[in-house]
């Protein structure tokens, strides 16, 4: 096992490491956005938000990730074509942005829908005597608790994120691990470099779990 070709091609490493990074982050924003309407849809007295917003998670949640990212990449163009009449070329990196947005909604919806229904249900009728809006009382009292609540959960669920990041190269986009093949088919040093983005995804995610075990701790108390 050679791995003196590692150090040379940390340039190249860091900026797919910088790509993993921002697709994760750009996943996170844009999936817990859509996940907290979709929650609160779910949370509805309207049968049909409620039921749309069902259908939404079932669906997502029961086929693979590796399927939305190629659907996007592949389908999506055509979609677009057809009802706009022109070519819209969509790209690998907004593909895989949006793919990760939507599917990641799916299960921050469920977490953001449990750590709602974790409130007492007496805050919401003081809110109510108080004359708050629905609005009002989701974004001033119930959502603030919910979020302090389901924090870990929705770390963890970024740690899933940036781990499932690597599904990317199906399109061609280099992230980390895919800079790591790339230049590790370069010199050959294949195993290398394969063993080395391993070890490097395991530090990270690793202490990321110690930190969110911390931090459940801590919000626990």
């Amino acid at each position: 096992m050679d791995f003196s070709g590692i150090i040379p091609a940390l340039p190249g490493l860091w900026n797919g490491m910088l790509m993993t990074l921002q697709l994760m982050v750009m996943g996170i924003v844009g999936g817990l956005v859509l996940g907290t309407v979709l929650a609160l849809m779910r949370l509805s007295s309207s049968k049909l938000l409620s039921n749309v917003a069902g259908a939404y998670v079932n669906y997502f949640r029961s086929i693979p990730l590796l399927l939305v990212i190629t659907w996007f990449y592949l389908a999506v163009p055509y979609v677009l074509r057809w009802i706009t009449g022109h070519d819209t070329p969509v790209g690998a990196f907004t593909s895989c942005v949006v793919a990760f947005m939507m599917f990641e909604a799916a299960y921050f919806c469920e977490i953001v829908r449990a750590g709602v229904q974790s409130i007492s249900k007496g805050q919401m009728g003081a809110a109510q005597a108080l004359g708050m809006t629905y609005g009002q009382m989701m974004r001033l009292i119930i959502l603030p608790q919910a979020f302090r609540k389901m924090t870990p959960l929705l770390l963890q669920q970024s740690i899933i994120l940036f781990q499932d990041t690597s599904l990317v190269y199906t399109v061609g986009l280099v992230d980390f691990l895919n800079s790591a093949r790339a230049n590790g088919d370069i010199i050959g040093q294949s195993n290398e470099f394969l063993i080395f983005a391993g070890l490097v995804y395991f530090v990270i995610s690793f202490s990321a779990s110690l930190l969110v075990k911390r931090l459940h701790k801590r919000l626990a108390v």
